[in-house]
């Protein structure tokens, strides 16, 4: 199926785990968020939230910690904020000595438990590894990462030859996005390819 899009409303909720060799399109659990370091003695962790939806920490039951080797289902005890921070406490985590052994651990939850997504919007990691087609049918590469400036995303495109192509996500530019297709078709204003 493919959506269409207002692509200049176009928002990524979540960003998936791009550790080498794991299968994002498939996978079940979407990143939320980074622990950083422990707040407090008492197990509270302070979090980097990969979410634009700040506030939807507080709904969260329960998360995944991944170890690494596991990824651990954990009760969320209570949420609190600090400016951009989110500060949290997680049943598996008691005390401060546990909480610094969690620092640069990614916070998941499962695909089901994510806020929902309107028309023409998409996690980021359902767009890694989409192909990108120009509007000649010409094979450009593959996105490799979806920039945020701001202004707009920018589709990172790992082109056949190695070289990286950016290419800015507007209606100009970005005329179809077909994740289940596998593929993202574009325009090519003068000039990008030079960049």
């Amino acid at each position: 199926m493919t959506l269409k899009l207002p692509l200049e409303n176009l928002r990524q909720l979540y960003v998936c785990d791009k550790r080498e060799g794991y299968n994002m399109m498939n996978d079940d659990k979407l990143r939320v968020g980074v622990i950083t370091s422990p707040h407090g003695v008492k197990g509270e962790v302070n979090v980097f939230p990969t979410t634009d939806d700040l506030k939807r920490f507080d709904d969260l039951k329960s998360v995944y910690i991944d170890l690494g080797s596991e990824q651990v289902k954990t009760g969320v005890e209570s949420v609190k904020y600090f400016k951009n921070t989110v500060i949290l406490k997680l049943s598996y985590i008691g005390d401060r000595d546990m909480a610094e052994k969690m620092r640069e651990k990614d916070l998941l939850v499962d695909r089901s438990d994510a806020v929902p997504l309107e028309e023409g919007e998409y996690f980021i990691c359902d767009l890694i590894g989409l192909n990108v087609i120009g509007d000649d049918g010409k094979h450009l590469g593959k996105i490799k990462d979806v920039l945020q400036t701001g202004a707009n995303d920018v589709y990172l495109v790992e082109r056949p030859d190695g070289k990286e192509l950016l290419i800015p996500v507007t209606d100009e530019c970005v005329k179809d996005i077909s994740p289940d297709d596998g593929k993202v078709m574009v325009h090519l204003l003068p000039g990008l390819e030079e960049l």
